[in-house]
C-alpha cells in the first residue's frame, strides 16, 4: 500500500470513519488490529479434520486468512462493519413447519449482499480519502481469504458463538459483515466478551447434527454446505434431516436467544423477492433454467446454478408429503439431462411412494 497524506488527527478520524460507516447504513462499525493468529491456528486444526469437506479453497488460502498483511501487503487496521438483514414480518417457523413450502436462508431472499456492501465499503473509503488524502485499502466481502468474524469480534462487534456465528448482545446475529483493510494506524476498539454461557440450544437443534463440539463445525455434515458449497451428490443419510431447507439453514439462528434483540433491516435490498419468503416447494421445482436465472438475478442464490437448484428442491419434495402434483412434477424431471438431477428425483419419487414420507 502507498499513499499521501494530508495531516490527519487519527483519534478524530477513527470516530468520523464510525459515523460515516453508519451514515451509509451500517449499525456498527470498530477497529481491529490484525494479529488473527490463534483463530487462524483454529483454523488449521480444523482444515486438518477435513471439516470443511470439497471447499477446497478453505485450505489453498489458509496461510493467507491468517496474515493479512501477506493477503494486502502495509496493512495496520481492519475496520470491521456490520449491517442488519433480516426483514420486519418474515416468516421463519412457520414456513419450517410447513414441509410443502420451501425454506431459504433468509440472507439470500433479497438482494445479493456482496454487491451492496462492498458498494458502500468503497464510499467509505472514498469519504476518507476525502479527508486525508491518498491511503491504502482495499474492501473485502466474503470474497477472498480474510477470517471475517475473527477481525469482527476483535473489533468488538460480537463474539463467535457456539454456533460460530458472529452475536451481538443488542442485535444477536442475523447481520452481514465487510471488512476494509487499510494502511491507516486508527485507534483500536475493544475486543468483545464470550456471552454464550452454558446455552447449547444452536448444538442441539441442528437438524444433521453438524456440531463436534463449541465453535466446531463438520461442514460436511451442514445444510448450508450441502445445499450451497456441495457440487456433487448429498448423502443419501443426510436427505431425510434437510427436510425443506433448500438453500442454506437458519436453525441454529432461530433457537439463539440473543436473537430476541435483532431488529428489521432499513435496508430495502434486502426485501424479499419474488416470494421467496413463503412459496412452494413445486413452483420452485417446475422453473426452467431461463426462470431460474431471470429470477435469481442479482441473487446470491445464482451462484449454486440450476443444476444443484433442481438436486436441493428435489430432496425438499421427497421429504414433503405425499401429492400427486409433487409426484407429477418429479416425473417430468426423470429425463433430465443432469445425472445429478435425475438421481435425486428418483431417489424422491422413492419417498413419495411410501405410504408416510418423512417430514422434518
Amino acid at each position: 500500500m502507498t499513499r499521501t497524506m494530508l495531516p490527519t488527527n487519527f483519534k478524530s478520524l477513527t470516530q468520523q470513519v464510525k459515523t460515516w460507516g453508519r451514515e451509509l447504513g451500517f449499525q456498527q462499525v470498530g477497529i481491529a488490529d490484525i494479529d488473527v493468529s490463534a483463530h487462524a491456528a483454529h483454523l488449521r486444526e480444523w482444515l486438518g479434520k477435513q471439516y470443511h469437506g470439497e471447499m477446497a479453497y478453505m485450505e489453498r488460502h489458509a496461510e493467507l486468512r491468517g496474515d493479512p498483511a501477506q493477503l494486502v501487503p502495509g496493512t495496520l487496521r481492519v475496520i470491521s462493519l456490520r449491517m442488519d438483514y433480516l426483514p420486519a414480518d418474515i416468516q421463519t417457523i412457520s414456513v419450517l413447519q410447513n414441509p410443502g413450502q420451501a425454506y431459504l436462508s433468509r440472507y439470500a431472499l433479497g438482494r445479493d449482499y456482496h454487491k451492496l456492501i462492498r458498494r458502500r465499503l468503497q464510499q467509505l473509503a472514498e469519504r476518507i480519502e476525502q479527508e486525508v488524502g491518498s491511503f491504502g485499502y482495499r474492501a473485502f466481502v466474503d470474497s477472498a481469504p480474510v477470517l471475517g468474524r475473527a477481525f469482527a469480534e476483535k473489533a468488538g462487534l460480537g463474539w463467535i458463538g457456539k454456533n460460530t456465528m458472529l452475536i451481538n448482545k443488542r442485535a444477536g446475529s442475523w447481520f452481514f459483515l465487510g471488512e476494509l483493510f487499510t494502511d491507516l494506524p486508527l485507534e483500536l476498539d475493544e475486543p468483545a466478551g464470550f456471552h454464550c454461557g452454558t446455552c447449547t440450544a444452536c448444538l442441539d437443534v441442528c437438524p444433521t447434527q453438524a456440531f463436534v463440539g463449541a465453535q466446531v463445525l463438520d461442514a460436511r455434515r451442514c445444510i448450508s454446505y450441502l445445499t450451497i458449497e456441495l457440487r456433487t451428490s448429498i448423502p443419501l443419510e443426510l436427505r431425510p434431516l434437510m427436510g425443506n431447507r433448500v438453500f442454506g439453514c437458519d436453525d441454529c439462528q432461530l433457537c439463539c436467544p440473543w436473537n430476541k434483540f435483532s431488529s428489521p433491516t432499513q435496508e430495502t435490498g434486502f426485501t424479499p423477492r419474488h416470494q421467496l419468503d413463503q412459496v412452494q416447494l413445486v413452483d420452485l421445482f417446475n422453473w426452467s433454467e431461463d426462470e431460474f436465472l431471470r429470477y435469481t438475478e442479482g441473487s446470491a442464490i445464482r451462484r449454486i446454478g440450476y443444476e444443484c437448484w433442481l438436486r436441493n428442491l428435489a430432496v425438499g419434495l421427497g421429504n414433503a408429503p405425499a401429492s400427486a402434483v409433487i409426484v407429477a412434477a418429479l416425473q417430468a424431471r426423470l429425463t433430465h439431462p443432469s445425472e445429478l438431477v435425475r438421481e435425486h428425483v428418483e431417489w424422491a419419487l422413492t419417498r413419495q411412494s411410501q405410504p408416510t414420507p418423512a417430514s422434518l
